[in-house]
């Protein structure tokens, strides 16, 4: 998108930390930072950043969180191939990596602390709303006055989040789209 012009703001998180040594800087039409403000259509302001700031893991227990990477990293693979398997046998796409982080119930604890957290600092700064990924459970709903948008990720849940153009925002999830259409023509799901 950049290369066809369009301004693109990015902003690494913790997977891609080796490049936030950009932060601040524009390459061209892509601008790196650690966060931005997103005023949406009809005027509201969003706090975009990536989250991990507000992980205590990630910040404090840095072995941990390179442990968690790499461990991450392994399910990813395992996630592949166990998909590519699924495809062979006409079935649809699931998300081996998804379902292990929610098997864990301290892993359901850490989500709703971590929402809280990222919604209060939104509102601490007076915003409408935060965008933020980190977590990658993919969620558009109001915590308290804020409206907390969680884009979820591209590789376990296949989502995004969408402005339409009257400042609306949507949680476009397309696994679930393909598993949706997959159901309506009467294959494996």
């Amino acid at each position: 998108m950049a290369r066809r012009g369009t301004m693109v703001t990015f902003v690494p998180g913790n997977h891609d930390e080796y490049l936030r040594r950009f932060c601040d800087m524009q390459l061209g039409n892509l601008l790196v930072v650690r966060e931005a403000v997103h005023r949406t259509a009809d005027g509201r302001l969003l706090l975009v950043l990536h989250g991990d700031e507000f992980d205590a893991v990630t910040r404090y227990h840095r072995w941990a969180a390179l442990l968690g990477d790499v461990g991450y990293e392994l399910l990813m693979v395992l996630n592949r191939w166990f998909n590519g398997a699924r495809r062979v046998l006409g079935f649809g796409y699931w998300s081996l990596a998804g379902y292990v982080k929610w098997k864990v119930k301290r892993a359901v604890m850490y989500i709703g602390d971590f929402e809280n957290a990222v919604a209060r600092e939104a509102a601490r700064r007076g915003m409408h709303g935060v965008v933020c990924g980190h977590i990658h459970k993919a969620e558009l709903r109001a915590i308290g006055p804020v409206l907390y948008c969680n884009t979820g990720d591209w590789v376990e849940s296949c989502s995004a989040l969408a402005e339409r153009e009257d400042g609306t925002l949507t949680l476009l999830a397309f696994a679930e789209r393909t598993r949706a259409a997959t159901a309506r023509r009467g294959g494996p799901g």
